[in-house]
């Protein structure tokens, strides 16, 4: 994301009630399940796509490319999808591994089981400021926007009544929540960052439990990412307020790309024709919306077992924008809010952005250089 993007100014801007108790009493023991189990932290690898186009092999015979399956993971759902990244790699294999939860990718990348992969901007900074600055490099944008306040209509109707209510975030410190208790702040009010209590009450739930929470009245709405706002919407919520209107010129990162400094140090070809592929796929999507809506819809069929109702990927789509700019200086912003919550200490993120190789492929391609807001490798 880029150098040139301003930082964000001042965010001022039912259902069977037997059901409701049942999911209510059972989400903390679900809560509890899916993390003894590891749901959200453990990768899939597809075996579908370890097949590449033909060609000269490049310095590796495998590249490990780690994503999740959700929509603010278009480009790397669509390039995968459509073979435009593996047809630059010529020779060089693609491994994929989708992952439900930051955490897990960076724990894989560490561990030298991933090479390259698609995550948020938080789970990158805490990532980095952990490892002092040698784990990982932002070596490319991917998406902007696709998060949304949606709430229950009936208990919430306009911005001022969110105060009292129980509002859901994927994770404590996960980029949606650092978004919301900034919000929050800006009001005037106060929330322990730790527990989620106060002025509002912050309720920690995995995005794949929302819709039941909601369905259930345990949360009054949800500050989340696409498509699960959207599946909130065919529940009876309403979109109260899109984050994407909170940011001067209306973007800000929600998907980097990432990769092993090791692994960039050591294969830069491989990383470059990745670079080239992710580009490609950003400017295909682009060109051919509808289309592309089907490729990430059939990819996540494929990987899920599930696509999701046009009632849901039709309205998330159009929200999220893909852009091959990093949107750095709303990075930056995004690390001083979690700075201001006190979830995080005043971190150095000198250095971790290196985006010389994406500024090669763009220029390459007659396209704009992207800036690294004065953070990038020297």
């Amino acid at each position: 994301m880029r150098g040139s993007s301003p930082v964000p100014v001042t965010r001022n801007a039912r259902k069977n009630p037997l059901r409701g108790l049942a999911v209510a009493a059972a989400l903390p023991f679900l809560l509890g399940v899916l993390a003894s189990c590891g749901y959200g932290s453990q990768a899939k690898v597809d075996e579908r796509s370890h097949v590449a186009a033909t060609g000269r092999k490049l310095s590796v015979d495998t590249v490990r490319i780690g994503y999740f399956p959700n929509l603010t993971h278009a480009t790397a759902l669509v390039g995968l999808q459509e073979g435009l990244i593996a047809k630059e790699l010529g020779g060089t294999k693609i491994r994929p591994q989708a992952f439900n939860a930051g955490p897990s990718e960076i724990e894989a990348l560490n561990g030298g089981s991933l090479d390259i992969g698609f995550i948020g901007p938080s789970p990158a900074i805490n990532a980095y400021v952990k490892s002092k600055g040698k784990n990982l490099r932002i070596i490319s944008g991917s998406a902007s926007g696709g998060v949304k306040l949606v709430v229950n209509p009936d208990r919430i109707k306009t911005l001022d009544d969110v105060r009292g209510k129980r509002i859901a975030t994927p994770q404590k410190g996960n980029t949606q929540d650092v978004a919301f208790l900034n919000w929050i702040a800006e009001k005037g009010w106060q929330v322990d960052p730790e527990s989620g209590k106060g002025d509002v009450s912050v309720v920690r739930t995995d995005n794949k439990i929302v819709p039941d929470a909601f369905a259930s009245g345990s949360v009054d709405g949800a500050w989340v990412p696409e498509p699960t706002a959207s599946k909130l919407v065919t529940e009876g919520a309403k979109v109260l307020l899109d984050e994407t209107d909170l940011w001067p010129g209306k973007k800000f990162v929600i998907t980097n790309v990432i990769v092993s400094q090791k692994f960039l140090e050591e294969h830069p070809d491989v990383v470059e024709a990745v670079l080239r592929g992710t580009v490609k796929t950003n400017e295909w999507i682009n060109a051919n919306p509808d289309e592309a809506k089907a490729s990430a819809n059939a990819a996540l069929k494929a990987e899920t077992g599930k696509g999701l109702s046009a009632s849901v990927i039709d309205p998330a789509w159009p929200s999220i924008a893909l852009t091959d700019d990093p949107l750095a200086t709303t990075l930056k912003a995004q690390a001083e809010h979690a700075v201001a919550a006190e979830l995080i200490e005043q971190p150095d993120l000198t250095g971790i952005y290196d985006l010389t190789l994406l500024n090669k492929v763009l220029k390459a391609a007659g396209k704009p250089e992207v800036g690294d807001a004065g953070l990038g490798a020297r």
